[in-house]
């Protein structure tokens, strides 16, 4: 082999790591985060949580990858130790796909159907489609499975440069002779945990193997302990996420390696030791791609079926090694942002739908604040309710703090264009969802300066603060509601009663000024009356941006007022239609 083949070898390696690489992230965008829903959501059942397991897997193509989702679910709560064990059995499987796809490579006939199977046939094609779809591709989605097509097409061009450039050393006798260390097991162990840990990827190393035994010089004998070495070497993934972990975390990355563990000595044992009685005919045998694929798969769905019995003691053996500490018996604080793991920032999709979950609830809060608040103004003032209001606006600041900042470093990850507006959309409604707290908060301060000098307003005074309550009550429940359940048709109707709102807001000072000069009032409550007008409007100015948000997601510095002149200049009736509705519901024709 001359300085020409290394280098082509070489960058057979490099291709084959990033088409491995490029594939990966492409069916991590593709997914959005909804295969990692479903291992959050659907593994009450141990056999089940294994199929979820593998299939997840099998689609992302990295067992890596869900294990270190796992850990993070394990360590913010999402999930129990029980259930993660499933899912890591599962991975073990589902890895497993990917060694077989490489076998193609080793595919050898005259028949057409037959050679077409072979990559170096159809990832031409697959390249081709895949450039297309990702240069001329107008949505992200398109553009995403482009680079699916163009990761597989680069990982399989990498595997044949490789398995070319290895094959003269079948003629070199040091190559050879080097082969004969891999025979004691132990050193085969080490060498493919080693090369496992390395490049941080089972699936990877596997395929190295496969493109090597284009040799011809690797046995079955020889291969064995290596492959089992490559499966405990992609434990030390989810060790080295497990750093900075919680307790259960941790305990969840000593199974993933208990797990490899127990099933390399089991299998290694079983096969020596019938090799012993029996004398495998076939240990001596050339090994090729498809029977690494082979040994792989019989591997790790045979320690599956072993230890998925054992799933308890598997539990206990982790608890064994990380007792349950008097710390962890207490009550946690803040529980629910450790949803908010960083661990989730390597797939950008489920770590959104984590923080819109924790939006969802700052809504809520937010909406139960201001409510608190209009309750405590309109009459039923007590300490104990400006206390709660006050309480829930720090809890609401809190929240967005906690999400803005997780946001912020998701953003500077490498993200899909949806993923990067899903962020910057989210962003924005936390900000206004905050401010209305804080308007809350403000209610509070004239429900309290009220109280203090038992002022009281005339009784159309109020009869126009309750109409103008109930239209604000009206569009933050119709704000929410379309943040919440994203529901675009909600959103639209927000904007129609925002208009309303303007001109109810305008009408009240103007009355409140007609009864001024009247005597009807005072200046004081007049101030104050003006302040909650103002915020109250301010509330709907923000319910607005939030829907507006929604409604124009590939947009968020479009502004409100662009939006009404662009629905203005399509003749959008039905806008029109709902100012109206609007207008007779929370009108004041009938309180001059």
């Amino acid at each position: 082999m001359d300085i020409f083949g290394i280098l082509t070898l070489i960058g057979g390696l490099a291709l084959f790591l990033y088409g491995m690489s490029v594939m990966g992230s492409g069916l991590e965008k593709v997914s959005g985060g909804k295969l990692e829903l479903l291992l959050e959501r659907l593994t009450s059942n141990s056999i089940f949580a294994v199929l979820l397991g593998a299939g997840v897997t099998a689609v992302i193509q990295s067992s890596s990858a869900t294990t270190v989702m796992v850990v993070g679910f394990v360590n913010s709560g999402i999930m129990k130790l029980s259930q993660a064990i499933g899912i890591i059995m599962g991975a073990n499987i589902g890895t497993t796909i990917t060694s077989w796809i490489l076998s193609l490579t080793g595919v050898e006939s005259d028949a057409i159907l037959i050679r077409l199977l072979k990559p170096s046939s159809f990832s031409p094609v697959l390249a081709l489609i895949g450039i297309i779809l990702f240069m001329s591709g107008k949505n992200s989605k398109k553009r995403d499975i482009g680079e699916i097509l163009l990761g597989f097409a680069v990982l399989m061009f990498g595997m044949e440069s490789m398995s070319g450039a290895v094959k003269p050393l079948a003629d070199v006798p040091e190559f050879t002779n080097l082969l004969t260390v891999f025979k004691n097991p132990l050193l085969g162990v080490l060498t493919g945990a080693v090369l496992t840990a390395v490049i941080q990827s089972s699936s990877a190393s596997v395929g190295i193997l496969q493109a090597l035994s284009a040799t011809g010089a690797f046995s079955y004998a020889t291969c064995i302990p290596i492959i089992m070495g490559q499966n405990i070497g992609t434990c030390v993934t989810a060790m080295l996420s497990a750093i900075g972990a919680n307790k259960s975390a941790k305990r969840t990355a000593f199974v993933h390696l208990y797990f490899n563990l127990i099933g390399a000595v089991a299998f290694m044992a079983l096969y020596f030791g019938l090799d012993l009685f029996i004398d495998f005919s076939f240990s001596d045998d050339t090994i090729n791609a498809a029977g690494i694929a082979l040994i792989h798969s019989i591997f790790n769905i045979g320690t599956t079926l072993l230890l998925l019995p054992f799933i308890r003691g598997l539990e206990k053996l982790a608890y064994l090694t990380i007792p349950l500490s008097s710390e962890e018996t207490k009550p946690a604080v803040d529980t629910e942002f450790l949803v908010l793991d960083d661990r989730f920032l390597q797939t950008p999709g489920f770590a959104i739908e984590q923080c819109r979950s924790l939006a969802s609830k700052m809504a809520e809060l937010s909406e139960e604040c201001f409510l608190e608040a209009v309750d405590v103004l309109l009459g039923n003032y007590s300490e104990e309710s400006a206390q709660e209001v006050i309480a829930l606006e720090n809890r609401i600041d809190v929240y967005e703090d906690k999400i803005g900042v997780y946001l912020t470093k998701l953003n500077s990850q490498n993200l899909a264009y949806h993923d990067s507006q899903n962020v910057s959309t989210l962003l924005h409604c936390i900000t206004d969802i905050e401010r209305i707290s804080d308007h809350a908060v403000n209610i509070l301060e004239s429900a309290k300066e009220m109280n203090k000098r038992k002022l009281h307003f005339s009784k159309k005074a109020v009869e126009e603060i309750y109409i103008y309550t109930e239209a604000v009550r009206d569009i933050l429940r119709r704000a929410f509601r379309a943040f919440i359940d994203g529901d675009e048709q909600q959103a639209l109707t927000v904007e129609p009663l925002e208009e309303v709102i303007d001109e109810l807001n305008k009408n009240i000072k103007k009355r409140h000024v007609k009864r001024l000069r009247k005597g009807k009032c005072t200046i004081d409550l007049g101030l104050i009356l003006s302040d909650i007008a103002t915020n109250y409007e301010r509330v709907a100015d923000h319910c607005s941006n939030i829907a507006l948000y929604l409604i124009q997601g590939q947009d968020t510095e479009l502004e409100a007022h662009s939006y009404v002149t662009h629905l203005r200049e399509k003749d959008d009736t039905s806008f029109e239609l709902q100012v109206e509705s609007f207008t007779e519901k929370y009108g004041l024709g009938k309180n001059k």
